[in-house]
């Protein structure tokens, strides 16, 4: 039997979010952990996790939050095989925070890394979601509110035949109304519905909208299971954030052009 325990970490957003995976042929029964803890559970994976809002404050929360879980759980880091983590977009902060943790403990631990998409994250969020529902599309567009007037965004299709995700358009920048539509149904997923509105062609495109496939530990811990399994884990000194915008604020010149914009 082989028994695999992953470490999952997320701090893109206003959220610290941490999940411990345990992939096994062990009944949920036949487990000593506290299965009071909030966990998913489907066939021989289960995951317990924590999601906690915690604002800027997410540094000082990763930690402790991991300890309690490894508690709620019942188990010791060093059971883990693997750490997984969200590498981005996001907050840049956020993403150097859960970078540089997941980076100190897998050199601890000597084991590998899992960087993880949150643009996918929103993705594989949404497709747990319609698991169940024959008529939910494999195909899922990610958008999430980057500020500054833009979105982040990538293009996903659910492979089932492989069990696993297929690329389409790699994270990108854009406007919300510079998204290009896949021409089959498909789901958008993420918070950029919520922020633009009629602004994002792609809410009134698609065949569901899935407001709430944010960011979260639990899709990058079944995430970082599949990169585990299928060997695309990196050495801890490789892991590192995913930016996609290579600036975090506008000029001085840029913010009032911008209000010059609104004002009109």
């Amino acid at each position: 039997m082989t028994r695999t325990v992953l470490l999952a970490l997320d701090t893109s957003t206003e959220f610290c979010s941490v999940a411990l995976l345990l992939d096994d042929s062990i009944s949920a029964s036949d487990s000593a952990s506290n299965a009071a803890a909030p966990h998913y559970e489907r066939g021989s994976t289960r995951v317990w996790f924590r999601h906690e809002a915690t604002g800027a404050v997410s540094s000082t929360r990763l930690l402790p939050a991991v300890r309690e879980l490894f508690g709620d759980a019942g188990f010791a880091l060093a059971d883990c095989a693997a750490i997984a983590f969200g590498a981005g977009p996001g907050s840049f902060t956020g993403l150097r925070t859960a970078t540089g943790v997941a980076q100190g403990l897998a050199f601890g631990l000597d084991v590998p890394v899992a960087p993880v998409s949150t643009l996918l994250a929103c993705a594989e969020g949404a497709r747990l979601k319609g698991f169940d529902d024959p008529s939910w599309p494999t195909r899922v567009l990610a958008a999430l509110d980057a500020r500054m007037d833009e979105v982040y965004w990538a293009d996903f299709e659910f492979d089932a035949a492989a069990g696993d995700w297929r690329v389409l358009h790699p994270a990108a920048l854009d406007a919300p109304g510079a998204l290009p539509l896949p021409e089959v149904p498909f789901v958008l997923a993420g918070n950029a519905a919520a922020a633009f509105g009629e602004r994002l062609p792609a809410a009134a495109a698609a065949a569901r909208v899935d407001r709430e496939a944010l960011p979260h530990a639990l899709p990058v811990a079944l995430l970082g299971l599949r990169a585990l399994k299928a060997g695309r884990t990196v050495a801890p000194e490789h892991a590192a954030p995913e930016y996609v915008r290579d600036k975090v604020a506008q000029t001085t010149a840029e913010r009032m052009l911008a209000r010059e914009g609104t004002l009109r």
